[in-house]
């Protein structure tokens, strides 16, 4: 392809018929198994306020994480006969078919570039674990209407007072932009899309959760298998970012994390931990998965 050395090499797995086609079929079982109870809702024209978030933040339907993809490279004997066949970045050789690594690349090359940069680098950074969860208080903080139906559990007073008590120290870009005007400057950083690649931390659960948008941003290239890990990641990531809110979720099952006391920041932290290593790893894989870079893309 125009742009991509000829001499990279993606040497990807093959897969013969009975062994893609097990693969797929339990990819999509998985799938259809973590996204039944949003299909479900969608359906009855129900919401949630917490397990939505995935499908409603992230632009990505329930139907993109049924699609396996085998990873770089890959060969899928005898599929030339199946719908994969006709899909984008994917080119048939005989009874064969293949992910057309060349073409994604050299179409995404600035993206993907971009992308394992910001994986790389956010892994390999000291993780933050005494921001407490801060930025969902600092979005409700003297402000009277609230972005979810649930109530404060707190109320409103208590619940300025717990941030007027501590320092935010939010790193990530996307939570910061939703903060109140009255709660920005509490906050240690002023992250913008600017500076995200050299703030983002692993300790950082929307980061953590973010990972997930940026491996099914990478499509072909990413195995299914880690687009599930990545989206159950951010799953979890999402239950506790809601817990350690200021928000009474107990209607929908979920005991507060309380944050504003010593054994709920204890119980934050020791699950951030455990959140921020998965995270990194699934970090690691994808770049693994990727494997070497496109060129830089001279801007125009």
């Amino acid at each position: 392809m125009p742009g991509y050395p000829a001499s990279t090499a993606f040497d990807g797995a093959v897969f013969d018929t009975a062994d893609w086609q097990a693969r797929e079929a339990l990819h999509q079982d998985r799938a259809d198994a973590l996204s039944l109870e949003r299909r479900e809702r969608a359906a009855g024209g129900r919401t949630h306020p917490v397990d939505d978030f995935l499908f409603t933040y992230y632009p990505f339907r329930p139907g993109l994480l049924r699609r396996w993809h085998p990873g770089s490279g890959a060969r899928l004997r005898g599929a030339a006969g199946a719908e994969r066949a006709g899909w984008k970045w994917y080119r048939t050789e005989g009874d064969d078919v293949l992910v057309d690594d060349a073409a994604f690349r050299d179409r995404n090359a600035r993206s993907i570039r971009f992308i394992v940069t910001l994986l790389d680098k956010t892994a390999a950074r000291p993780a933050n674990f005494s921001c407490f969860g801060l930025h969902e208080w600092a979005m409700v903080y003297r402000q009277d209407e609230h972005r979810h139906v649930a109530p404060l559990r707190l109320g409103q007073g208590d619940t300025d007072d717990v941030v007027d008590a501590h320092n935010i120290s939010c790193s990530h870009f996307d939570a910061f932009r939703f903060f109140t005007p009255a709660a920005l400057t509490h906050n240690a950083l002023q992250p913008t899309r600017e500076n995200q690649p050299r703030l983002e931390q692993p300790g950082c659960l929307h980061a953590g959760m973010d990972v997930y948008k940026w491996v099914i941003k990478l499509g072909p290239l990413i195995p299914g298998e880690l687009l599930l890990d990545s989206f159950e990641l951010a799953r979890d990531i999402r239950r506790l970012d809601m817990q350690a809110s200021p928000y009474d979720l107990s209607e929908w099952g979920y005991a507060p994390v309380a944050i504003e006391t010593p054994a709920g920041k204890a119980e934050y932290v020791r699950r951030q931990r455990d959140l921020a290593e998965r995270s990194n790893a699934l970090r690691a894989r994808a770049v693994t998965a990727v494997g070497s870079l496109p060129p830089e893309v001279p801007r125009v």
